[in-house]
């Protein structure tokens, strides 16, 4: 679909979406509720299929999928790297600015261009580091790819040859010869945005080196754009001596980065017969823009004239990818088809639409990452997965209520219209919540986290308009038409029968939580530096693969001690989702190599290939630490505001408390566990975060309905109805979500594998802390002073946006 197709669609979607909010009658919603569902549909469709890469049976792509597959799925490996200049004599290093960055991504990506590789992403990153991420590169060649990255670049000035160009003329035409020393170079610039390309005889030795180039920049005068440049003494006396013979010559001088003529200057021998002196030049005229004249400048200060530092690494082979997709996929089936015949069996004709809506939701989520371009990586199969549990929640809250609706005697279609109308408020609440934690997460996160935090608010969007618009669409043509005269939903005495005392039994509860915080806490800090993978406090991580013959892990240590490596840890892995068994090992920064190259030397026979290795400096770890911290902070920040705003003061406390109760304890027994934080497990919490959240604001609601209705009773009493009330809910909704990550933690692979146990933990404490603590500390908080929470929660309230 062309642009302009695509901007006149998506016009017409957004006309249709008002009008469907903005009119009352029951049968034109329900008509524009099904044009929108379609169109929607027919528009992520066309977007997204092919998904994959199409390939022929010799496996050449035929056609290229939509969907962009981070490195970790197909393959690759990514660099940070850092500009490192040396201190001068006064021991300040050089002041790395944004020009000399950007001359040196496209230094670098010329060097990448030479690995022929399809999309290699050189980008800026921060103020002096770069990310260079290149795909499909093999293990032979990633040692190639860092050492080019590693490489100096080298600045020089030559002469070119006197009547360079009438001497070239004659060689075409094969009247003279190249001279000795000389060879024929293709400088290519732009000129007033255009294209140029001259040919030039330059000789082959330097007659002077960049490093003499103490400053340089462009600036503007009556004659147009030029570039100043200044040497250092002894390089000023050189310049001094080439300048007058090129002035003598009438020729020029070739300025050459990496092998590269980037520019051939002259030099005005009326104006400066004996040579440019005093350490100062000015390269002007030719028509140079300002682009021009400030990446000369760029050039001229070299920005790569020392080694780069490389921060960290990142790498995974095309065959870890592929298997991963696998895994991914395998996981995510199991998950839905879980989950599906759970919803089917309890919900019966209800459940289908359930189901209806869920395939609409994932068909909206993968659309929307092909429209927008986002990038597909393993924690965002993660999220993907995690959606599909996440996506059940938005039909159980409204199926709860309808439930509660055909019980009090209303009319089917009156019961219909009631639920939806009422969950509008709890659904809206809960998943604004999870977009907060989400759209931190992308902002502070890097790499692959990025990618869950994209999946999981794309997934929440399209499952809260799936359930919300696309479902009702679906029950509102079935009660018109007829097609169905009653719904029967399963009942479950202990969950649907709701009178349990959860507040009377507070104390214990509280009890019971502060004596797992307190064992959680302990277990963390005996484990101390321990707790933290390569992730934040740097190091190397190795993942082999046996293609042949297994290797134990005592044979591993045994094989790689005799190069005093320190403390190595070694992990024998599983994947069960394709039966296969891998060897990690975990290491100091940069001794990677040695170890692989150790263990393919002592095992032969186990046929060990390279299916991941990443390396992160310490200075990076730290960073992400940091950053991590901040990212949960401000998450808390985040979500204790907007419960202040939706709802009162003393329930942003309890959800507080909540959220840093399900996290101490989480992390706690993932250490309990042996556990390593990683990278990763940020989205984790996060994640884990979200989703206390989610489950709280559920009981919130129900609580504020209660204090809004005027009914009778103690406070303490209208909230434990409330707890009842959304028992059913909060037991389902995490049922179906532990069903969806139990197949991600037992199919899902290796790499995935502490994200979905960290998840487990986190959904069961968290809905326990929904349950248990939240409301409890509601209640203390809110009669510290003896205020009235329901003369607090009864004034008028920030509604939502809209009601569906």
């Amino acid at each position: 679909m062309t642009p302009v197709w695509t901007f006149f669609y998506g016009l017409i979607l957004l006309i249709i979406f008002g009008w469907y909010f903005a009119t009352d009658l029951g049968r034109r919603k329900r008509i524009l509720g099904s044009v929108l569902t379609v169109m929607l549909v027919a528009f992520c469709l066309e977007s997204v299929v092919p998904p994959l890469d199409v390939k022929d049976a010799s496996g050449k792509i035929v056609k290229f999928g939509k969907i962009h597959l981070g490195l970790d799925l197909q393959g690759g490996t990514s660099f940070l790297i850092r500009l490192d200049p040396p201190a001068d004599e006064k021991g300040e290093k050089k002041k790395i600015t944004t020009d000399m960055v950007e001359q040196a991504v496209e230094a670098i990506r010329k060097r990448i261009d030479a690995f022929g590789v399809s999309e290699p992403v050189i980008a800026p990153e921060g103020e002096d580091r770069i990310l260079v991420q290149i795909p499909g590169l093999d293990a032979a060649r990633i040692d190639e790819a860092r050492e080019q990255l590693r490489k100096v670049a080298k600045l020089e000035f030559k002469l070119v040859y006197p009547g360079s160009e009438a001497l070239l003329r004659q060689i075409s035409a094969g009247q003279a010869v190249i001279p000795p020393g000389y060879s024929i170079e293709t400088l290519s610039e732009e000129r007033s945005g255009k294209p140029v390309e001259r040919k030039y005889l330059v000789k082959r030795k330097a007659d002077l080196l960049g490093e003499r180039v103490t400053h340089a920049g462009a600036f503007f005068d009556s004659t147009g754009w030029g570039v100043g440049l200044e040497f250092d003494s002894q390089g000023a006396s050189e310049f001094t001596r080439l300048t007058k013979q090129v002035a003598n010559d009438r020729s020029a001088m070739a300025i050459v980065l990496d092998g590269k003529v980037i520019s051939a200057p002259g030099v005005d021998g009326d104006k400066y017969p004996e040579g440019i002196m005093g350490g100062r030049a000015q390269i002007s005229g030719g028509g140079m823009n300002e682009k021009e004249a400030r990446n000369l400048a760029s050039a001229l200060q070299n920005p790569l004239q020392t080694p780069v530092v490389i921060m960290e690494e990142r790498g995974a082979s095309a065959t870890l990818g592929t298997d991963s997709i696998h895994s991914g996929v395998f996981a995510g089936i199991g998950g839905l088809i879980l989950v599906l015949i759970f919803v089917v069996i309890y919900y019966r004709f209800a459940g289908l639409v359930a189901v209806f809506g869920l395939v609409v939701n994932i068909v909206l989520l993968f659309g929307a990452m092909a429209m927008f371009g986002f990038v597909l990586t393993l924690p965002g199969i993660a999220g993907v997965i995690l959606t599909i549990g996440l996506a059940v929640d938005a039909n159980v809250l409204i199926y709860e209520r309808l439930r509660e609706e055909l019980a009090s005697g209303k009319s089917l279609s009156s019961s219909v219209e009631a639920a939806y109308d009422k969950a509008f408020s709890v659904i809206f609440d809960a998943n604004a919540t999870t977009l907060i934690t989400a759209a931190i997460l992308f902002w502070k996160a890097s790499g692959p986290v990025k990618g869950f935090a994209v999946t999981l608010t794309a997934g929440i969007i399209a499952s809260v308009f799936s359930a919300m618009i696309v479902t009702r669409t679906v029950f509102g043509w079935a009660l018109e038409t007829g097609f169905i005269k009653r719904i029967t939903l399963m009942h479950i005495p202990w969950i649907t029968d709701k009178n349990h005392d959860f507040l009377g039994k507070r104390f214990l509860w509280i009890g019971i939580s502060l004596t797992v915080i307190a064992i959680s806490a302990v277990g963390f800090t005996l484990r101390g530096d321990k707790n933290f993978g390569v992730d934040f406090k740097g190091g190397d991580v190795l993942l082999l693969e046996p293609t042949k013959g297994q290797v134990s892990e005592a044979q591993v240590h045994e094989a790689i001690a005799p190069l005093n490596l320190g403390e190595v840890i070694v992990l024998k892995e599983h994947d069960a989702g394709l039966n296969k068994d891998y060897v990690s090992i975990r290491s100091a920064f940069e001794t990677s190599e040695s170890i692989k190259a150790q263990l393919m030397k002592e095992f032969p026979q186990a046929g060990f290939e390279v299916r991941q290795q990443d390396k992160v400096g310490k200075l990076v770890g730290g960073e992400l630490a940091r950053n991590s911290v901040i990212a949960l902070g401000l998450g808390m920040l985040g979500i204790l505001i907007y419960v202040t705003m939706r709802f009162e003061f003393s329930f942003a406390i309890g959800a507080l408390v909540a959220l840093l109760h399900d996290i101490i304890i989480t992390v706690g027994l993932f250490a309990i566990f042996g556990r390593e934080l990683s990278l990763v497990m940020v989205g984790a919490i996060l994640t884990i975060a979200g989703y206390s959240i989610n489950d709280t604001i559920v009981v919130y609601d129900r609580i504020r309905e209660g204090l809004h209705s005027g009914r009778k009773g103690s406070i303490e009493s209208i909230m434990n109805a409330s707890i009842n009330e959304t028992l059913s809910r909060t037991l389902l909704t995490s049922g179906c979500t532990l069903l969806s990550v139990a197949a991600l933690f037992f199919f899902g692979g290796p790499v995935l594998h502490d994200f979905a146990f960290a998840i487990l933990i986190g959904i069961v404490v968290g809905t326990y802390s929904s349950i248990f603590i939240a409301s409890p500390i509601v209640l203390w908080w809110s009669g510290r002073k003896g205020q009235s929470l329901k003369g607090e929660v009864t004034k008028p309230a920030v509604s939502p946006i809209a009601k569906a």
